[in-house]
């Protein structure tokens, strides 16, 4: 993985589908420049989990930008996926990292200075950090203060990614806090125009961070 991976980091949610099929919103925030995407399921059973995990670590395959898969360490071994993202509650990093191998992508979900340190001491390639403002897309989100987000960055060597309430809006307001990119769900997924959307976030982390 290259720092530049995380740059814009795209998270589905099958809630903004309306009816589509997720391969195509996948296919239109790759053509408009994510530079990873992360397969976040928390429903579906494990045959269409598989099914689906297998068409879109083809599109990532083909936009050449990394395939993650959210908490299920199995189905990404199943797979053969670039890697896998884990939160606090989820399998332990140095668990994960033990299934995994060296080779693949480990990310970790951190809210603290010492997770953070912990997290990067058990394996961690990247950290995801927020919430950086208030989100609907998770109830408990606890929404740092951008100096603990600056000083989480400066605790460590590997990136660090911020997520959480991000849009376009408010990306200026993270310049100089010392993340490598932006994590995004609703910015993405929940646009008419996902492919523009995509285009004109990255070229505001370009801008910004």
């Amino acid at each position: 993985m290259r720092k530049e991976d995380l740059l814009l980091y795209a998270i589905t949610d099958r809630f903004w589908l309306k009816g589509r099929e997720l391969s195509g919103d996948v296919e239109l925030a790759l053509k408009g420049g994510v530079t990873m995407l992360q397969l976040r399921e928390k429903d579906l059973d494990e045959e269409s989990f598989y099914k689906e995990a297998v068409e879109i670590k083809a599109l990532c395959k083909k936009y050449n930008v990394p395939f993650i898969i959210n908490d299920n360490v199995e189905l990404a071994k199943k797979v053969d996926a670039d890697g896998v993202h884990v939160g606090q509650s989820d399998m332990a990093a140095q668990d994960v990292r033990a299934l995994l191998g060296p080779d693949k992508i480990l990310g970790v979900s951190t809210q603290t200075v010492e997770e953070a340190i912990l997290a990067e001491k058990m394996g961690a390639d990247y950290l995801g950090v927020g919430a950086v403002f208030p989100t609907s897309s998770k109830d408990d989100a606890w929404v740092l203060t951008h100096e603990l987000c600056k000083e989480i960055c400066g605790a460590v060597k590997i990136p660090v990614v911020a997520i959480g309430g991000i849009t376009k809006d408010n990306i200026k307001a993270l310049k100089g806090l010392g993340f490598a990119g932006i994590s995004l769900i609703s910015a993405i997924f929940g646009q008419r125009d996902i492919e523009g959307a995509s285009r004109n976030l990255k070229d505001q982390v370009i801008q910004y961070l």
